[in-house]
């Protein structure tokens, strides 16, 4: 018993000097210290980070000035040092961010709430493509064709104008009809130039027919030759996939133009883009779509996504 009545004056005693450590009410003292005291350290602490936040950023800055912000990497594609030598191709609008991993587009026919997310995304990408944007302004642009290819510091003209049928801002990019649309677009690589086909024969075996067909047609068209693109197709990627997905239509040409690359890192430079218009895809059936970039230097890898995009489209 007075064993156990120690141990409560010891606690009660502990317990009156802690009390007395966070308030000193006859020194006017907390946690050890005046309001003086407090004070003096605090204004010490606060000049001596705000001169240690100043010194890092002077010395930030000055790194920066040795900085140049146009300098092209020393390991690139087309120098060979690099061992990213196959462009990788995307694709716009992206589902929303919540299901950031999804290549699911599923929207609502006719729905125009539940269309938003879908057309807010394709007209915020196509933004830079209007003409009113800076990143375009200047005289680093310039027409380009197969005859005029952009010469130094000089980049192609790409404009959102070029787009046809729904795939259009003004259209809602087809989500309020029954033709929605896919942007595509390759990874900027710098100094990567694509290796374009120049005769029929070269053309890959694994290629769709109705691709093959279409360069032919073109060859025609262009005097015997086959234009300077890396040629884009899309399909379903299973038999029943190819049987659902329906026509369709890319614009403004089935495929990116040889003369938009190499990228090399000039101001005012716009990825060009593909549209693809599913004309009339059939509803309430998930579709698998694959679209390819064909390329000699392109070789397609489902597993790394090389070449290739794969997407799901799903219309209610």
């Amino acid at each position: 018993m007075e064993e156990t009545n120690d141990r409560m004056k010891l606690y009660a005693g502990k317990e009156k000097n802690f009390k007395k450590f966070i308030w000193n009410s006859e020194t006017s003292q907390f946690l050890g210290r005046t309001a003086g005291s407090w004070l003096k350290i605090g204004v010490f602490y606060l000049i001596f980070y705000a001169c240690l936040a100043g010194f890092f950023a002077i010395m930030l800055a000055v790194f920066y000035q040795t900085l140049d912000t146009n300098h092209l990497p020393k390991y690139t594609p087309g120098g060979g040092g690099s061992l990213l030598r196959n462009p990788a191709m995307g694709f716009r609008p992206l589902p929303r961010s919540e299901n950031v991993e999804s290549t699911l587009i599923w929207y609502k026919n006719g729905d125009n709430d539940d269309i938003k997310h879908w057309v807010d995304t394709l007209n915020e990408f196509i933004k830079p493509y209007e003409g009113t944007s800076d990143a375009i302004s200047g005289q680093h642009i310039t027409d380009c064709s197969e005859d005029n290819f952009p010469k130094e510091r000089e980049v192609c003209r790409f404009q959102d104008s070029w787009l046809k049928d729904k795939c259009q801002k003004a259209e809602s990019w087809g989500y309020n009809r029954e033709s929605p649309c896919i942007l595509l677009k390759l990874n900027k690589m710098i100094r990567w130039v694509p290796e374009v086909y120049e005769t029929l024969e070269e053309l890959p075996q694994d290629m769709p027919e109705s691709l093959k067909k279409h360069i032919e047609k073109r060859m025609t068209e262009n005097q015997g030759r086959i234009p300077k693109m890396i040629w884009v197709s899309c399909e379903g990627e299973n038999p029943a996939d190819q049987e659902y997905i329906g026509p369709i239509r890319y614009s403004p040409w089935q495929g990116f133009p040889a003369y938009y690359f190499p990228y090399m890192h000039t101001p005012g430079y716009l990825s060009p883009i593909v549209a693809v218009q599913f004309d009339s895809p059939v509803s309430n059936v998930l579709i698998n779509i694959e679209c390819r970039a064909w390329a000699k230097n392109i070789k397609h890898d489902r597993q790394n996504r090389l070449g290739l995009v794969h997407f799901e489209l799903l219309k209610d």
